[in-house]
This record gives C-alpha cells, sequence and structure tokens, in this order.
C-alpha cells in the first residue's frame, strides 16, 4: 500500500443484546479482533447493566439483590476493547447495513436519544426471548413475567406490599390475599416456587411474625402431565417429592384458560386464588423479529439459521442464542433455548466470524446437551448430567449444588477472567455475612 492510501476501513461487528450469549461473544470479540485492531466491535443493549437470567427468580423473591450481582456494560467495554451503545433494536435495512434503534427514553418518559440507524458489516443478533402468553385471556393483564430484571425487582416489590399490608392487619384477611400462583412448570417456576417459600421463613425471622408462613400458599400449575416437560421421569418425580416437602401445590394436567385479578381458572374448571401470578409458561423472541427485514422466522419469530449460525437469507447476520431457530440433525429437531445453548454458540460464532474476515470456510455447530439442573433453593438441587463415557447420570444433593453454582461461574469466567472471578467470591463471602439474607426494601 502506498503511504499515502487511505487505511483500510476495519469492518464493523455489531452484536444486539447483552445477555448471556451475546455479552460472552461481544467481550471475546473484543479481547481478540478489537485488541489487535483488526475490527470495530459494538454491543447495542436496550439497558445499561446485565445479569445473568437464571438468577431473576432469586431476585424476584428477594434472596438476591440484583445490585449485587449485575454489570455494567459501559465498564465491561472499557476493560474489554468493545463499544456499548444503549439502545432498543427495533427493525432492520439489510440493503444498507443499518440496524434501527426506537428513541431512548429516560424514567420520566422524555427523550435522552433520537431514533438512529447505526452500521454494521457483521451482524450478530442476541436479544434473547420473552414469556409467550399464548393470547390467553387476561394473562397481558394480571400476570408478572420473568424476562427482566425490572420486573422481576417489581414482583419483589409487589410480594413484600402485600406481605407488610397483611402483617399490619394482623395477618392474612381474605382467601388467596398472599398467595402465588405459578403457571409453568419449567426450571423457572420451580426454581421460584422454592425461593418465596425460603423467603416467607426468611420474613417470618425478621419480625414480620404476624403474618405465618403457613398463611401463604404457593402453587405451580402445568399443562403437561408432569414436571419439567421434556426431562427424564425420574428427574420430575424426584422433584415432585421435594416440592411436596416444602407444601407447594402442584397442579399438573392444568390448562390455563383464563386470569384475573383474583384467580386463575383453568380448563378442567378450577379457580386457583391468588394475589400475585407469575407467567412462566413459555418463551418466544422478541415480535420484532417477526420476518425481519425478510429473514426467515419460525412460528414463535426466533430467527432461522444455518448449521454455521448465520440466518438462511443473509451471510452477514447470525443469530444465537434463544432467538435462533437452529437444526438439531442428530434429535431431527432444534436446539433448546438454553444458557447452556447461548454459551456454545457464542464460542462458535467467534471462531466463525474470525474465519469469516480471514476467508475460510465456516464451521458447523454441533450443540452438546450436558444435562438439566434445578435448583430448589438451599433445599435441594437434582438434575442429570450427560456424557459421551457417562451417558445419563441422575444426581441430587451437595454434589448437584455444586454443579449448578459452577455454572454461573463459568458464566462470569467467560466475561470477567479468573482474577476478577476469583475476587468477587472472596467479596461475596464477607457481603453476605453482612447483609441480611433477603432483600427487605
Amino acid at each position: 500500500m502506498n503511504a499515502s492510501s487511505p487505511a483500510a476501513k476495519r469492518p464493523g461487528i455489531v452484536v444486539v443484546g447483552g445477555g448471556a450469549g451475546g455479552l460472552e461473544l461481544v467481550t471475546r470479540l473484543g479481547n481478540t479482533l478489537g485488541k489487535a485492531g483488526r475490527a470495530d466491535i459494538t454491543l447495542i443493549d436496550a439497558t445499561r447493566t446485565h445479569i445473568w437470567k437464571p438468577l431473576l427468580h432469586e431476585v424476584a423473591a428477594g434472596t438476591l439483590d440484583s445490585h449485587d450481582d449485575e454489570l455494567d456494560y459501559l465498564a465491561q467495554a472499557s476493560s474489554n476493547h468493545f463499544r456499548f451503545v444503549p439502545g432498543s433494536m427495533t427493525g432492520l435495512d439489510r440493503g444498507n447495513k443499518q440496524v434501527r434503534l426506537a428513541p431512548l427514553l429516560d424514567a420520566r418518559g422524555e427523550e435522552v436519544m433520537p431514533s438512529r440507524d447505526y452500521p454494521y458489516d457483521i451482524l450478530v443478533i442476541a436479544v434473547g426471548s420473552i414469556c409467550n402468553d399464548f393470547g390467553i385471556t387476561g394473562v397481558a393483564e394480571h400476570c408478572q413475567f420473568l424476562d427482566t430484571t425490572e420486573q422481576a425487582e417489581d414482583f419483589q416489590t409487589r410480594w413484600m406490599e402485600a406481605y407488610f399490608h397483611a402483617h399490619a392487619l394482623g395477618g392474612a384477611r381474605e382467601s388467596g390475599q398472599l398467595d402465588v400462583a405459578i403457571v409453568g412448570g419449567g426450571a423457572t417456576g420451580i426454581e421460584l416456587s422454592a425461593q418465596l417459600h425460603q423467603a416467607t421463613r426468611l420474613l417470618s425471622a425478621y419480625g414480620l411474625d404476624n403474618v405465618k408462613p403457613d398463611d401463604i400458599r404457593i402453587h405451580i400449575i402445568e399443562a403437561a402431565p408432569s414436571l419439567l416437560p421434556g426431562l427424564p421421569e425420574r428427574l420430575s418425580t424426584a422433584t415432585c417429592q421435594q416440592l411436596a416437602r416444602l407444601g407447594i401445590e402442584v397442579h399438573l394436567g392444568e390448562r390455563v384458560v383464563e386470569v384475573t385479578r383474583q384467580a386463575v381458572t383453568t380448563h378442567s374448571g378450577r379457580v386457583i386464588p391468588a394475589a400475585l401470578k407469575v407467567w412462566a409458561a413459555g418463551v418466544k423472541a422478541p415480535d420484532f423479529l417477526h420476518e425481519l427485514a425478510g429473514l426467515e422466522t419460525n412460528h414463535i419469530n426466533q430467527i432461522k439459521v444455518r448449521q454455521t449460525l448465520q440466518s438462511t437469507l443473509d451471510d452477514d447476520i447470525f443469530a444465537i442464542g434463544d432467538c435462533c431457530c437452529c437444526p438439531w440433525p442428530e434429535k431431527n429437531g432444534f436446539v433448546p433455548p438454553r444458557a447452556q445453548s447461548a454459551h456454545q454458540q457464542a464460542s462458535l460464532t467467534l471462531t466463525n466470524i474470525t474465519r469469516k474476515l480471514s476467508g475460510q470456510s465456516l464451521l458447523d455447530y454441533r450443540y452438546q446437551d450436558y444435562g438439566s439442573l434445578v435448583s430448589l433453593g438451599r433445599y435441594s438441587t437434582v438434575g442429570n448430567l450427560m456424557g459421551n463415557l457417562m451417558g445419563s447420570v441422575m444426581i441430587e444433593g451437595l454434589m448437584a449444588r455444586f454443579v449448578y453454582l459452577s455454572l454461573y461461574k463459568m458464566h462470569q469466567w467467560a466475561i470477567l477472567g479468573p482474577g476478577r472471578v476469583t475476587m468477587l467470591m472472596v467479596s461475596n463471602f464477607f457481603r453476605k455475612r453482612l447483609r441480611p439474607r433477603i432483600k427487605l426494601h
């Protein structure tokens, strides 16, 4: 190149969505391609902080303060050679290679940043999933969702307010006044129920003893004949037995047909009174992805991708995590929306983007199912681990709890590195001994 020639433009790689997969990917892209000056890396997200989504049930129950575990995107970007742009994706101009962002509003609803377009050369869509209410009457109006930190905190606030109100009155006075109905017998619903059971005991210990723990009934309502549909029957049975020991009422084979302000009604005519209702009965990709700029999507708005994780119609657009519909040839189906899927897809997408910039052929993604674990708080953890040598192995108790906790540490390790994770573990050890065991405000 002639000395007077302009420097070649570095390709712009944009990752939309700072969830488990998106944040791991953009951090590793920054520390490889960004640090080496081979590409400009950008993360776009509607919020300014990240918290691992599988922890939101603990935030909702108050057994975890989100501010203790959240990560600031701006700080992460500064430390890992990428740029953070706040914004919510609403559309896509594939012809001009631009992501369309909605206006950014403050807490008062006033515009902070106008709507704008952000350019890309390679785009990775990793916007996750949201709850799917299936259009059932009353769900959107009367149920709480746990898709975001704000929603989890809102549930915790409403639950605490109901608890304080009942305590001031000398105890629960009406049927269902403090009861919680959780629709969905998957991991989120089960884990939330166990955390709420633990929280009721803690609140009583902190002096709110006008409300007795037995005054609060926690319900799990599942349309399938067993909990944890799709997982081994022995895992479902072990979970049901533990929930029964905790006094949590499980309603199997009950499909919800209506939700009102006072109760949940199922197809069999059963009416379950509850002051708070949580919807955890299914997921879909965000609605704006439906046929986004002509991209192929499925019935729950997921972007259809090839084995390389590139969209079926555009080689410069990748999709990973819950918002992508990725074939699973070994099962003649599709990769399930799990944290382990997002982690694996982030790793392959890093490799494939690097290969794409070097003019090499891309590699195919093969999902490795390492099993599933369900935590019932301090009471128990059950699950199954899978591997080439051992097949499927049922684990529970302390071993399962250790493995469950290690999943979060692996996520932290990927985005923070071993040094910071070690320091966090030390600080958390002391912090938990200085603060209440439940968020009280």
